[in-house]
């Protein structure tokens, strides 16, 4: 499987790498309209800031099908939790910037 540099930049742009939690900004202060934060991959989790239309598409509803197996609605870190590495989320995100 090979991936096109221009979909790997874009991927970049689009997500926007935040703080984690134990930084000093408020998250909810972080977040802009349209966009939701989700934790990803090994502790120490790191935390993405994407696009709210990527809940539609159906690769990312995948990971949301195995963050609720996971977690339930008990999320560890006290937002959307996905349970796969970051390497992995970042694929899929690309994914949906190309189509």
């Amino acid at each position: 499987m090979g991936f096109r540099l221009p979909a790997i930049l874009s991927a970049k742009k689009i997500l926007q790498r935040s703080p984690s939690a134990s930084q000093t900004a408020p998250v909810a202060m972080e977040v802009p309209k349209g966009y939701l934060a989700v934790y990803v991959g090994e502790k120490p989790m790191k935390r993405f800031v994407i696009p709210v239309s990527y809940l539609n598409a159906p690769s990312f509803q995948d990971l949301l099908i195995q963050a609720e197996e996971e977690f339930g609605y008990d999320h560890p870190m006290g937002g959307l939790t996905i349970p796969c590495s970051e390497n992995m989320f970042i694929d899929v995100i690309s994914g949906l910037n190309c189509s």
